[in-house]
């Protein structure tokens, strides 16, 4: 079964067709699975002609902006239905960079999560500002001492998954649309016991574009955060097992 790796995309048309092409000189197997959300620079008709000349890249359209992470669920149904293992996400705009995919797959060997993490060992950051560092710490820092997760990245989007985990966890009931699903997701695959290891990567700022991250996005998070420590407290009153594995 090929690979395949999820690319949420809203206004990437400077970036899209590098990145694929960069992706496939790594894996030419890879299957490219994009979700646009009617971008208004023409990055889907760019997809569509990408996808016209290659068959590995299979274009997803939505009316309009609808979150990351409704973008990554439905990216994750289509690689599933193709028979995809395993399956990865990441972003369009080049601060996951390429060379770190194969290092990710092979560790999904021993993992059945593996997250490239800018907080592991070896990991770093390049061309980001000092807010911008500091609001990273402080939300990983937040969420892992609030829920109780493990991985050093808590946040961090570029992810490799085993086709169990996502089968195995209702990816409707997933109730965050936005970054903040990074985090429930993450706290539901160690909910269910399994695997989780990091990849260091050092994480670049986009060289073109603009950041989607906005004020509302950091208050989603820090909302879905408490409702997910008030559930996981209510699991533990109840005596019911939540399990940690990494």
């Amino acid at each position: 079964m090929p690979p395949a790796v999820i690319i949420p995309t809203y206004n990437e048309r400077e970036n899209i067709a590098l990145l694929i092409g960069e992706l496939h000189t790594y894996l030419p197997e890879l299957y490219i699975v994009t979700v646009d959300d009617n971008s208004p620079d023409g990055t889907g008709a760019l997809l569509d002609n990408l996808a016209a000349r290659d068959a590995r890249v299979f274009p997803i359209h939505r009316p309009a902006k609808l979150g990351l992470g409704t973008a990554h669920i439905t990216g994750i149904k289509l690689a599933l239905t193709k028979g995809c293992e395993p399956i990865l996400t990441m972003d369009a705009d080049f601060s996951h960079a390429p060379r770190h995919v194969p290092e990710m797959l092979r560790a999904t060997q021993k993992y059945d999560l593996v997250i490239g993490s800018r907080y592991a060992p070896g990991g770093g950051t390049l061309n980001c500002t000092i807010s911008r560092k500091l609001l990273s710490r402080s939300a990983n820092l937040f969420a892992r001492t609030m829920l109780g997760l493990d991985a050093a990245d808590a946040t961090a989007g570029f992810r490799a998954y085993r086709r169990t985990v996502l089968e195995s966890i209702e990816l409707d009931l997933i109730k965050s649309d936005g970054y903040s699903f990074l985090i429930e997701f993450l706290y539901q695959c160690q909910k269910h016991g399994w695997r989780v290891g990091e990849v260091p990567i050092i994480f670049q700022d986009r060289l073109r574009g603009k950041s989607k991250i906005s004020r509302q996005e950091i208050y989603k998070a820090l909302g879905t955060v408490l409702r997910l420590r008030m559930e996981k407290g209510r699991l533990v009153s109840q005596k019911l097992p939540f399990h940690s594995q990494t």
